[in-house]
């Protein structure tokens, strides 16, 4: 029995749900646990197959800046952070699901690692690349081979960068909103005017108290 295949499609079918209930479900913290659990069935692949440094990248990159991510969206969307604070009781046992999906195939990623002397063919690209660094042959392979769509890649991040500031610069209701180019098209006259002001003369007071008209004739 060959625990490296039947390791990889369980992989490949746990990243492929989880991909699939990352566009389906509705609400965004679901969304966020369902991609982390994407990404980590996608590095375990990785290291399956003999590329460690794609896979650690995956993980320390891609895991990590989904929490960013998930920060940025709720602050440039505006989304009611209290509603997601006071039900986060509900979002625990998915969060559980996650997490001991993740333990159980770290452990038998482990195990099959550790029990494999030559886990892979003599002709599979890892084995063909584990005579130099995972980072040479990716960068060989990458500006080679994959050339165009690593150019595709770039786009539609570049697509998605533009996207994410255009949502920034949206008007909103109640929200004050700057205008550069009504700035710096502004006059000095149109800034600063003048008022022309009559002079107050200011009223001195006295500590004494003002003295009766009868009372200084006595």
């Amino acid at each position: 029995m060959d625990w490296v295949n039947i390791l990889f499609w369980i992989f490949a079918v746990i990243a492929a749900g989880s991909a699939m209930a990352v566009i389906s479900v509705r609400n965004p913290v679901y969304s966020v646990l369902f991609l982390i659990l994407t990404f980590f069935s996608v590095a375990c692949t990785w290291l399956l197959v003999g590329a460690e440094f794609l896979g650690v990248t995956l993980i320390l990159v891609y895991v990590g800046a989904v929490m960013v991510l998930f920060l940025f969206v709720v602050m440039m969307l505006d989304i009611d952070t209290k509603n997601l604070r006071e039900g986060w009781v509900r979002y625990l046992p998915v969060g559980v699901l996650v997490a001991v999906v993740m333990l159980v195939q770290m452990v038998a990623l482990i195990g099959v690692k550790a029990r494999s002397v030559t886990p892979f063919p003599v002709d599979n690209a890892a084995a063909i690349a584990a005579d130099e660094s995972n980072i040479t042959w990716l960068a060989r392979s990458l500006y080679t081979d994959y050339l165009l769509p690593f150019e595709f890649a770039a786009v539609i991040l570049t697509v998605a960068v533009v996207a994410a500031v255009m949502l920034t610069l949206r008007r909103r209701d109640g929200v004050k909103t700057q205008n550069p180019g009504e700035q710096t098209m502004v006059k000095a006259a149109d800034r600063m005017r003048m008022v022309k002001m009559a002079a107050e003369t200011p009223e001195v007071h006295t500590a004494h108290k003002p003295v009766d008209a009868e009372e200084g004739n006595r």
